[in-house]
């Protein structure tokens, strides 16, 4: 039998240490089905060593895997199960590296502040492994985003209970903006005409000129846009934004995403940093230069760098940091029993993850005191935080939602060929002098122009007309199949989005759209309407940009779903495969930490259940393999039973965790198949695998439920112990013996 091929990506934290008791039991069930399950490590760790190969043993180096997906991703025999993985930080990467290094891997440390040419060409290559490294080489196809049918059905019949009830007296949390100096404000946006390839420059008055990016191919039809954030505006915005929410009493918070926008938001971060903190770091700026801290690092870079003062200077600062705590407003907590502010560390609170569950949780963040409090949330570019304003206006005037209830948002999100990669690659710069930086085609003419002071940050974007047709034709697509209105979120009065306007406007029209509700609307517009719509119990898809795309399917899921690693992620790849997302990994580090010093690991598998239904159904269609249509098939009712038997992991130790769920939907699977008629080499095969895992029912509950309420030992946290991860993902050896000798059987 010929063999079709999925590749399984093994990325870090929850969702990594997840397979190691999923991965068993798919390979063991689709052995001699003619479906191979490879695996690919693009994790944080595997990044790392992939590229900085050069002191490594042979033993200790790995291929770059990524570039092999990337490649892979554009042809048809695609057909990649895509796990969360960290956007690294520089804190995130620095952490990883260290722990390499530890581990006998020689890998260079992370030059944060280059001072040599080597330095220098060091730090680009690790740009390659910090931000969004993975998704813009992968999604070579734009995104389609929904609950699955089972999951949204569920979720009505059994609500989470995580909504907390906005307050009757009265909200004071508001999502304030910047008016004037930021991106939203300053972007201009042009379609190519020609292709060419174009060059960024940087000329100051009286300086020569700077070529920031010398070769930037550009293709016809292409939309470019630039951008600059005013850094002085922004340091004003903040100041305001501090002497307004001590005014009026409420929690400080800051919403950015400096892991996707690796380039761009860390500054951002930085400057509330810089100026929250501003009368301790401006009195001891010197020192604090000579100790190497950087506020674009969060607080806690500063204050784990201390220790290289000496003590009665270390106390000092200290103090002066802490009496900011109490000139300033309150800060809203990441962890308040450990004292970690929202400005600690940039990658605690990133916004896609943290504003649904400011909404969640009636519109409040945890203060000091580990009590929730009503937030002033700084969103500091307009393109987007307009939107949020709109949604606690609207909750404000209408209460919290009801999961039982309310409606959905799908998404269909234009990401394909990096589109809209905005603040995170390699055409995003800090202005070093006042000047001006362009973008120039091959002949010299300027196609984008912007005008810089000192500090400011400038950023450009590339958008494909390949890209942007497709995205068109997906929500027609997806439009026709729901039977629901699909709104393109565009804004007419921003530079780029006028752009894509044009090109809907111009695309639309290839397709019968008859009887469709397609509606181009603003982000706060559409969002009004889609609120209305959920709250009515009707269904909306929301047709958006990169961005966007990020935020809403984390914003609606959390609250239609209590998390958004249960929603259905589907990329049709541009030249037939298929990507199959399987969730978000925002909370997958306290998921870890439980599980190192409890034992209990709560991360939820359903997304990864989810993905492979289609991921299976894509194999079937283009190998014509029917018995792989049966383990879809199969797989399906079994995640029907998983929701309806409430097997999900749950949140507290000594009750069932995800190894007690894969136990479970690895049943439901094998008693679908050895009840199912179409296939009846399966029935035969599964029917004693079924009898065995209902029979054994009680003594692999306890088996598992036994490995709980100790301290795990997993040898790493960024890369792990593979023998020691294994053992504690399969602590079931009446388990183990079941789905092992599936193995040993099949082969």
């Amino acid at each position: 039998m010929s063999s079709s091929k999925i590749t399984w990506t093994i990325v870090d934290e929850a969702p990594a240490l997840a397979s190691f008791s999923l991965l068993p039991v798919l390979q063991a069930f689709t052995q001699n089905t003619g479906l191979e399950i490879e695996t690919a490590d693009i994790s944080l760790a595997g990044r790392i060593l992939a590229n900085f190969p050069e002191a490594l043993t042979d033993e200790q180096r790995i291929p770059d895997e990524l570039a092999r997906l990337g490649e892979l991703a554009k042809t048809s025999a695609a057909n990649i199960i895509k796990l969360p993985n960290i956007s690294a930080s520089i804190p995130q990467l620095q952490e990883a590296i260290a722990e390499l290094q530890s581990q006998g891997f020689d890998v260079p440390s992370y030059p944060e502040e280059p001072s040599s040419d080597s330095e220098r060409e060091l730090q680009g290559r690790f740009a390659v492994v910090l931000g969004s490294a993975v998704n813009p080489v992968l999604r070579e196809g734009n995104s389609d985003r929904r609950p699955a049918a089972a999951v949204k059905s569920f979720a009505q019949k059994r609500p989470h209970r995580m909504m907390k009830d906005w307050p009757e007296s009265g909200s004071k949390t508001r999502v304030a903006h910047m008016t004037e100096g930021d991106f939203f404000a300053s972007e201009t946006s042009t379609t190519l005409v020609a292709a060419t390839t174009a060059r960024i420059e940087f000329a100051t008055a009286d300086g020569p000129v700077e070529v920031l990016k010398s070769e930037l191919p550009l293709l016809a039809g292409e939309v470019i846009d630039s951008s600059v954030m005013s850094v002085s505006a922004l340091r004003a915005f903040y100041a305001e934004q501090i002497a307004a929410a001590k005014a009026e009493g409420v929690l400080l918070s800051l919403h950015l995403k400096a892991t996707m926008m690796k380039i761009s938001d860390p500054q951002l971060f930085g400057h509330c940093v810089s100026v929250y903190f501003a009368d301790a770091l401006d009195k001891h700026a010197d020192s604090l230069s000579e100790i190497g801290a950087n506020v674009n690092n969060g607080l806690a870079d500063v204050l784990s760098k201390l220790d290289r003062l000496p003590a009665e200077k270390k106390a000092e600062v200290e103090a002066d940091i802490n009496a900011c705590y109490g000139n300033g407003p309150a800060l809203a907590m990441v962890d308040s029993r450990k004292g970690i502010t929202n400005l600690h560390v940039p990658n605690d609170v990133i916004i896609d993850a943290s504003m649904p569950v400011v909404v969640r949780d009636g519109g409040r963040m945890w203060n000091l005191n580990d009590e929730l409090q009503d937030t002033l949330a700084m969103v500091p570019d307009r393109c987007y935080a307009t939107m949020y304003q709109a949604v606690m206006e609207d909750c404000q005037q209408h209460g919290q939602f009801d999961p039982s209830t309310m409606g959905s948002v799908a998404n269909v999100g234009l990401m394909a060929k990096k589109a809209e990669e905005y603040g995170s690659h390699d055409k995003t710069f800090t202005a070093t002098a006042d000047g001006v930086i362009r973008v120039l085609d091959a002949d010299g003419a300027t196609l984008l122009n912007q005008s810089v002071k000192a500090g400011d940050i400038f950023r450009m974007c590339q958008t494909k007309d390949e890209s942007i047709r497709d995205w068109v034709k997906l929500a027609v697509t997806r439009a026709r199949a729901a039977g629901t209105p699909a709104l393109f979120w565009l804004d007419a009065a921003r530079g780029h989005d006028a752009e894509i306007i044009k090109k809907v406007e111009a695309y639309l029209p290839e397709h019968d759209t008859t009887g469709l509700e397609l509606k181009i609307m603003t982000p706060v517009d559409a969002m009004l309407y889609s609120l209305e719509r959920i709250r009515r119990g009707e269904d909306t898809i929301a047709v958006t940009g990169n961005v966007l795309r990020d935020y809403l399917t984390d914003l609606f899921p959390i609250l239609e779903l209590g998390t958004s690693a249960r929603m259905l992620s589907i990329v049709p790849l541009l030249q037939g495969g298929g990507l199959f997302e399987t969730g978000a990994g925002g909370s997958a580090p306290k998921h870890v930490q439980q599980l190192v010093n409890e034992g209990h690991l709560r991360w939820d598998s359903l997304g990864e259940y989810c993905a492979l239904v289609p991921s299976f159904e894509q194999v079937a269609a283009s190998s014509g393999n029917e018995r792989i249509t049966v383990l879809a098939q199969t797989l399906d009712a079994a995640v029907g039973q998983y929701l309806e038997n409430g097997r999900a992991p749950s949140r507290k130790v000594n009750e069932i965790d995800n190894r007690g769920a894969t136990y479970f939907l690895a049943r439901y699977w094998a008693e679908a198949l050895a009840a199912q008629d179409a296939d009846a080499e399966l029935k035969q095969r599964f029917a004693p695998i079924a009898t065995a895992l209902v029979d054994n029912e009680a003594i692999i509950c306890a088996e598992l439920l036994a490995a709980q309420g100790q301290t795990v030992d997993l040898g790493g946290y960024y890369h792990v112990d593979v023998v020691k991860a294994s053992a504690a993902m399969r602590p079931s050896a009446t388990l183990n013996g079941i789905i092992d000798g599936l193995l040993c059987v099949s082969a």
